[in-house]
Parts: C-alpha cells; structure tokens; sequence
C-alpha cells in the first residue's frame, strides 16, 4: 500500500471531471421534476447522448459537433417521454423505465460499429496565466470547455428559477398544475418544453462520458449514473447548488475509490467499487426525513379537461 502515490492536486482535478455528467444529467431532471414531471429514462438518455455524441464526433471529427448532436439526440429520446405522459397520460414511473431500456437497447445497436474506435479529442480551456498558478491552475482553470458549461448551467438554472417569470411559471405547474391551467399557463408546453432540457442535459451528460472522461464507447458505459442523478435531485431538495455539491460528493468518492485500486489499499476492489452507490444510497436515507423541497404535483397527470 503506497498512498504517497495519490496527488491531491490530481485528485481534486479528476473528481471535477467525474462529477460532470452526474451534474449535467442532475440539473437537467430538477428542471423536470420542479415543472412536476418524474421522468425515469435518464440513464436510457444519457447512453444515447452518450453514442450519438461520439459517433458524430467520431465522422465529423468536431467534438464539438458531437456534443450537440447529443443534446439533440437526448431532447428528441425526451420527447417519446413527453408524448407518452402529457399527451397520452400514461404512468410516468413505467413510461420512464420503458425509455430507459429502449435507450439501452438502442444505443447498443448503433455502437456496434465504434467499439474500439478512438474519439477526436477535445481541447482543454487552458485559461493564460491562471492555469500556469501552481496547485489552483490544475485544479481550477485547466478543462474542457464542457466542465465550465456545466458549472455556467448550474448557476444559470439556480438564478431562472429563482428570479425569472419563466421559473416562477415552471414552479407554479410543480406545485400546483390545476391552479396554473387556471391562471391562463399551458401547464403541457411548459411541462414538455422542460422535459426536452433534462433530456438535452442528459445527452450531453452522456457524451461528456464517451468523449471526455473514458474516450471510448462500450455498451452499458454510463453504468448508473443516469439512477444516480436521479437520487440526487432528491439527495439536493430540488435546489440547483445542493445538486452541485451532491456531484461533486459523488465524483470524489467514486475517483478516491479508483485511487485507493491504484495504490493498493488492502480492501477488496468489490468493496472500493461499491462505495459511492453506498454512500448515496446512506445520504438518500438520511435526507428522506426532508421532503420539504418537493414539488407539490410530482407524479402526477394533468388532465386538461380540468
């Protein structure tokens, strides 16, 4: 056992990039389920983002494009979701689960052909002088451009929701879609228009998955954290910081974990590979007792004909 052979300043830096996908993903659902939504399909989102954005990536040779392509991908996978629950009111939970495998499915039939292929690249945002600084540079002003958009949408979704007409609107149909239908807001175009940014959120989440943080696709590569966004919208209170410290908490024990592999702490790797999802399924139960945060309509259909 060598733990002299963890660098923290490496530490902190990977665990900002192994918090991102969990963060976008996360910040695209609070936005769902703060409009009153559970949408389940996260996971099955975020894998389809996941191969559309490398494959895109990998034809055009723009990183950049690829992103795009799977936020693209992600919103239009979304709107299956959308179709289901607001137009033809079926259960949200099973209509979630169902996108979830057909995004599965779907994404281990278009990889077939990109295993092993190895993705373009995308550049670092090596910001002059502040990276240079010794210990912050590293930690704080050298990623990709990705890492910082996820921060600027964290920051973004916290100020819209709080200060906005358009996040009070969105609240509003959470916490209460009848009394909105009532006040004149079309409770089924806010709510689909919110499911289309988790689902872009969610895409790109998968992407920055299969493109930055493991530069390769294999089938299944999200692995759970599309579940594990889920249970931290909950772990956050349906707040947009919470959910960035809850990223963050998750990112730095899962690259401690690989960390502790590496320098050969006498703990069975099973044991080391399970403890991120221990640890969130622990800080779910203590945060269960507060329910306070949740959207007064969650779940539940609108019917128009109210």
């Amino acid at each position: 056992m060598d733990l002299s052979a963890i660098n923290p300043v490496l530490l902190i830096a990977s665990l900002m990039v192994a918090a991102t996908p969990l963060l976008l993903a996360a910040i695209g659902e609070l936005v769902v389920e703060r409009a009153g939504v559970l949408n389940l399909g996260v996971e099955g989102m975020m894998i389809v983002g996941a191969i559309a954005g490398f494959a895109i990536s990998v034809e055009t040779t723009s990183p950049f494009l690829g992103v795009i392509a799977a936020a693209l991908c992600g919103a239009l996978l979304s709107l299956l979701f959308a179709f289901l629950t607001q137009f033809a009111l079926a259960n949200q939970v099973a209509s979630g689960l169902a996108l979830t495998l057909f995004g599965l499915g779907l994404s281990a039939l278009m990889g077939q052909s990109y295993v092993g292929v190895r993705p373009p690249a995308m550049a670092r945002l090596d910001i002059p002088v502040l990276s240079d600084l010794p210990v912050v540079g590293p930690i704080l002003f050298s990623h990709d451009p990705i890492l910082y958009f996820g921060l600027g949408l964290t920051a973004a979704v916290w100020a819209w929701l709080k200060y906005s007409r358009g996040g009070l609107v969105l609240r509003a149909v959470g916490e209460n879609h009848d009394a909105a239908h009532a006040l004149g807001y079309n409770v089924v175009r806010v709510r689909v228009l919110a499911i289309m940014f988790g689902g872009a959120c969610a895409g790109i989440g998968g992407a920055y998955i299969s493109l930055i943080r493991v530069p390769q696709w294999t089938e299944g590569m999200t692995a759970g954290i599309g579940w594990i966004a889920l249970a931290l919208v909950v772990f956050a209170s349906w707040k947009p910081w919470r959910a960035l410290l809850g990223a963050y908490l998750f990112g730095g024990i899962n690259v401690l974990q690989l960390n502790l592999q590496a320098a050969g702490v006498a703990i069975p790797v099973e044991y080391l590979a399970m403890s991120p999802y221990l640890i969130t399924i622990l800080v779910l139960v203590i945060m269960s007792a507060d329910k306070s945060g949740a959207p007064a309509s969650l779940g539940r259909a609108f019917h128009a004909s109210h």
